[in-house]
């Protein structure tokens, strides 16, 4: 049997964060976990777990909360093995439609907050030349839907941001890797996981019919959250973790068409590419 690791998980008072820290617990792991609202976060896992459970209320778009935060899960459990970052939120609307604070606001949850994270933990994981970080995106950063281009764009930067990270990182032992799920029967579908533009503009009324399918899942989700807590466990278990890992047949195969769509077309006009180098 593994022993234990230490886990530092964001966004963890519901939904895929929630269910992830309770099946950890369960598991024998150790976990420090982040919630704008930590009374919520304690009842919501019980006191089963209270030596192996560390919950803190953090506002993560604040640099200063969240390194009081990870300095907390270093004093309770001496080091940090697994960084989650999955804190994030939808943000729906045409892309003309959406205010500059809208658009701002998905940035700071869904990328720069995982930007912060990251630095104030690295400190610690380099110290011990080991370690994981599982930065939580989405199908929709890898193939985005209608009507979620800031969302799709914000995870998009957040994959971007990994792959650079993990080269950066070999040499200290740190892996990273992404994990793209599709769609899971969580609160994700709920208003309180979503945020859709306030400024309607009538000519995007398609928008309004694909927001309305989104919805409609809600509780139909092929996606079980129970299962995922299995999968991250073998994940930062293995010698060579993958970098991409997508969860749910929906995920992998909306991947898998966008990639047979990407190498069909990069053939067809491989003339063209090489068209532009120095003869």
């Amino acid at each position: 049997m593994q022993n234990s690791k230490i886990w530092y998980i964001t966004g963890a008072s519901k939904g895929l964060g929630l269910s992830l820290t309770k099946q950890l617990l369960l598991k024998g792991e150790k976990v420090a976990a982040t919630s704008r609202n930590v009374k919520t976060l304690s009842k919501k896992v019980g006191s089963k777990y209270a030596a192996s459970f560390l919950p803190l209320e953090v506002e993560l778009t604040n640099e200063q909360s969240i390194k009081n935060s990870i300095a907390s899960t270093i004093d309770r459990f001496g080091k940090i093995d697994v960084v989650v970052n999955n804190a994030g939120y939808g943000t729906g609307g045409a892309l003309e439609e959406l205010s500059e604070d809208e658009i701002q606001q998905s940035f700071d949850v869904n990328f720069f907050a995982v930007i912060k994270v990251i630095q104030q933990a690295l400190p610690y994981m380099r110290k011990e030349q080991s370690g994981h970080i599982i930065n939580i995106s989405s199908i929709a950063g890898f193939a985005p839907g209608t009507g979620w281009s800031i969302y799709g764009a914000a995870k998009s930067a957040m994959n971007g941001l990994s792959e650079a990270l993990a080269q950066e990182l070999k040499p200290f032992g740190i892996n990273v890797s992404i994990i793209s799920p599709g769609w899971f029967r969580t609160s994700f579908a709920k208003e309180e996981s979503i945020e859709l533009n306030q400024n309607q503009i009538s000519a995007y009324e398609h928008i309004r019919t694909a927001h309305q399918k989104f919805k409609s899942i809600d509780g139909q989700q092929i996606g079980n959250p129970e299962k995922v807590a299995a999968v991250l466990l073998k994940l930062v278990n293995e010698p060579h973790p993958p970098m991409n890992l997508f969860l749910g047949s929906d995920a992998y195969d909306r991947a898998f068409s966008k990639i047979e769509e990407l190498a069909d077309s990069m053939k067809k006009r491989k003339e063209v590419s090489f068209s532009t180098d120095f003869e």
